[in-house]
């Protein structure tokens, strides 16, 4: 007996010092963790650096992307434009990564299993690429040509990417958010901070990557840029897991309903009659009560699943404008004079740091200066409250498609001017700065819709489904970019029809971007209305907002 007590001594000790552990958490291998040993920024920055690297690499291959489909592989503007919206697919991906992670896996094996498919799909992207460069496309004959199993096995790696990125989105904020503890006043309010600072994070990586990757692929060659993507996220992997020790993890309880079957059985109830009347006549009054309480809890889960998913589709506008960043403003700025300093020339993709840029620029002011001065107007405490900030977003959104639409039309009449109509090689004598407005607004529309939808899908849905709700955030702009491909490909079918010029011709000096500018305007518009008259009738769910 004098022997336990001795050797359990030097733990009551080591208590004592640290405090109680945790409630409801556990380290990797499933013992108690304490609050000075484990969780907080420490074991955050080492998610942020896994997540850097994998916006840095992800941007790296989807900024220019299209450039890569048109050149090497020999795909049209507009096939290259549907087919590029591939990251619109690995977009809606966490919805399948919120099912696995909360049912099975949990979140900090489905991040190690999404880093091991992200380092393969960078190594097979690099293969191909390599192999492309050996084997240079012939688009009129591309079905019969060897390299139509390359372009097979460069989708290939793609859709592994879009596979990783599902297994990774919906959980890497959340364990990030899980290493603070927020019933302790200190780490909940570091917790408050952590969606805009996140969004800030991602951002220095995308603007790094869409700068200097853009320029390594045109000017050392593909197989380089790839390369160095796979590299990086491999090292990124190790970077995660030296965190291991100090991470608190939250693990599907085991026998527990996944978020899905719950949120099914929500809504099976909410449509079912209410037979509470004849439910009393069969048990007690106790028995009555906690049926009663029960089913009352399981609608009001599901109608606040239904007002969500009204917010989310009058959010789609802002998904639909967003994939023109990386497709179509991507060819406007091809056409135009992109040099800088004398004789240096901007890499079309590398105008897509205006937006990144913008966002770095405008995450301090806003959380350091507008909204202590909205505060001040508003009364709430996070200056602007969830809906208002995301319909912020909302109209400048609107107000960047406008805004592409005249710098369009300024662009082909430009063309028209010096002759320029059909050589679709000719530099039109336009600065690239025209293209700065529309970048920067869209930017900054993401630091109002895409932080704001995410504070507020994670809010407002219930404890059991928040998870979901991640993974609703990240389909917004998924299924914005299945419309914009849908559009995309129906309207070049339309407008090619009986031989006439497509708005997305090859020649862009021929095509009309201008028009599928415009109607993007009168669809965020619309969007706008709807999400205007949803989010006036909706009743938040919670008390606290941010």
């Amino acid at each position: 007996m004098m022997g336990m007590v001795d050797a359990e001594a030097p733990f009551l000790t080591e208590h004592t010092e640290d405090g109680p552990p945790l409630a409801g958490v556990s380290d990797f291998r499933g013992r108690l963790v304490y609050r000075t040993s484990s969780g907080g920024w420490r074991s955050t920055l080492f998610v942020v650096v896994m997540e850097v690297a994998s916006a840095f690499s992800y941007y790296g291959v989807s900024a220019n992307l299209i450039t890569y489909l048109t050149g090497p592989l020999g795909h049209s503007n507009a096939a290259a434009a549907a087919g590029g919206n591939w990251w619109g697919r690995a977009t809606l991906m966490p919805l399948l990564g919120a099912f696995v992670a909360d049912s099975w896996l949990g979140r900090y094996r489905s991040i190690i299993l999404a880093c091991i498919l992200y380092v393969m799909g960078y190594a097979m992207i690099t293969l191909s690429s390599v192999l492309s460069t050996h084997h240079p496309s012939l688009p009129d004959n591309t079905s019969s040509h060897p390299l139509s199993l390359q372009v097979a096995f460069f989708y290939a790696s793609l859709y592994l990417i879009a596979i990783a990125q599902g297994a990774d989105n919906p959980c890497a904020l959340a364990f990030a958010a899980d290493q603070f503890d927020p019933d302790h006043p200190r780490e909940c309010a570091a917790r408050s901070s952590l969606f805009n600072w996140w969004y800030f994070s991602l951002a220095i990586g995308i603007t790094i990557s869409v700068g200097v990757v853009s320029y390594i692929q045109e000017n050392l060659g593909w197989g380089i840029g790839f390369g160095m993507l796979c590299a990086l996220m491999l090292c990124a992997f190790v970077v995660f897991l030296l965190g291991t020790p100090t991470y608190r993890l939250y693990d599907a309880t085991p026998g527990t309903d996944s978020p899905f079957v719950l949120l099914a059985r929500s809504l099976a109830v909410l449509v079912q009659h209410d037979n509470a009347t004849s439910s009393s006549l069969l048990g007690t009054k106790i028995e009555y009560q906690l049926e009663y309480k029960d089913t009352a809890t399981k609608k009001e889960d599901a109608r606040a699943v239904l007002r969500l998913l009204s917010i989310w589709v009058a959010c789609l506008a802002y998904g639909v404008a967003f994939a023109q960043v990386m497709t179509l403003f991507n060819k406007q700025g091809r056409t135009l004079d992109r040099h800088i300093f004398g004789g240096l020339e901007l890499p079309p993709a590398a105008l897509q740091t205006l937006g990144p840029a913008s966002i770095l620029l405008f995450v301090p002011i806003y959380d350091r200066v507008l909204v202590p001065v909205l505060r001040r107007a508003t009364g709430t405490l996070s200056g602007l409250t969830l809906l208002q900030r995301v319909g912020t977003g909302m109209v400048l959104t609107l107000a960047s498609m406008l805004v592409a639409a005249l710098v369009e039309t300024r662009r082909l009449e430009t063309a028209r001017e010096h002759g320029l109509v059909d050589d679709p090689e000719a530099t039109v004598p336009m600065c690239w700065a025209w293209l700065v407005p529309q970048y920067v607004l869209i930017g900054v529309a993401g630091v109002f819709a895409e932080v704001g939808m995410q504070e507020f899908f994670y809010d407002q849905m219930p404890s059991e489904l928040r998870s979901l709700g991640m993974a609703l955030y990240y389909s917004v702009i998924g299924m914005g970019n299945f419309i914009s491909g849908t559009l995309v490909s129906l309207i070049d079918r339309i407008t090619s029809n009986g031989g006439g010029d497509s708005w997305f011709a090859d020649n862009l000096n021929r095509a009309h971007l201008d028009y599928f500018y415009w109607l993007l305007a009168g669809f965020s518009a619309a969007q706008l209305a709807l999400y205007l008259h949803c989010a006036s009738t909706y009743v938040y769910s919670h008390k606290r907002l941010r």
